[in-house]
């Protein structure tokens, strides 16, 4: 029993093994979430859109259920690992995919007759078979600290400038007669778009104070948004750096 479950795990678990086998069954898995998103794209009901779904949630369950048995390899916490597996980010990802499906399995289950965004979560499925992205997210937990504090200016920022704007700016366009700021959210809204640059256009200040308040803030937000990008960019360039140098280790090691 013991040596099946770590030859499950060998296929399961990516980076675990080296084997056709494992690299067949991420190759299948990509395919399977692929599929099951694909009717998120139609605001149609075609009828194969539920077959695919039947199989796909089938296939998630499967896989759900083959890594949560083999959950102590995954966490080594012995027999706590199969209580505290459900817990893990990657396990409630992989039941939120579920959930969605289980009506059309049985209709004892249309108690869980989630909405469509519910199934955006099997997207999120492919964080596990994505080397990139799981780079990114180590990049993210490495600078957190620095990009929390930019947060912070960048929130703070936000609400001072809405502050302002909400105070400096008329409630009605004196030459048109339409709203312009008419709430604080509005404001807030304004600030959002206008500290990263976007500036949908939809509200804008109509007063020769608004306009200059709203040129600092472009000007402002520029500096404010470069703050993050730079960090992620220099981190990511070292981590790039380190796996290079890891891997380099190990086909040396190899070669000897």
């Amino acid at each position: 029993m013991a040596h099946t479950r770590a030859k499950i795990f060998d296929i399961i678990e990516k980076d675990s093994h080296n084997s056709i086998t494992s690299k067949v069954y991420d190759v299948f898995m990509l395919v399977v979430i692929a599929l099951s998103i694909i009717p998120l794209m139609f605001t149609v009901e075609l009828p194969w859109f539920k077959m695919v779904d039947k199989i796909t949630t089938v296939v998630f369950i499967v896989d759900y259920v083959l890594r949560w048995i083999t959950a102590d390899m995954k966490l080594n916490k012995k027999g706590w690992s199969f209580a505290l597996y459900p817990l893990t980010p990657m396990a409630i990802i992989d039941m939120m995919s579920i959930l969605p499906g289980l009506n059309i399995l049985n209709p004892a289950f249309k108690i869980f007759r989630l909405s469509r965004v519910l199934r955006v979560f099997r997207l999120l499925k492919l964080l596990r078979y994505t080397d990139k992205v799981a780079l990114f997210l180590n990049v993210i937990k490495k600078e957190r600290n620095v990009l929390l504090s930019v947060l912070v200016i960048a929130v703070f920022y936000i609400f001072l400038t809405a502050l302002i704007m909400f105070n400096a700016e008329p409630r009605i366009n004196p030459e048109t007669g339409a709203e312009t700021f008419s709430s604080f959210f509005d404001a807030l809204y304004w600030a959002t778009v206008t500290l990263t640059t976007v500036g949908y256009g939809d509200l804008c200040p109509v007063t020769d104070l608004g306009r200059f308040i709203s040129m600092l803030s472009s000007l402002f937000g520029v500096a404010i948004i470069a703050l993050p990008s730079g960090v992620i960019t220099a981190s990511y360039l070292d981590e790039l750096r380190a796996l290079k140098e890891t891997k380099n280790k190990k086909e040396e090691k190899i070669n000897e």
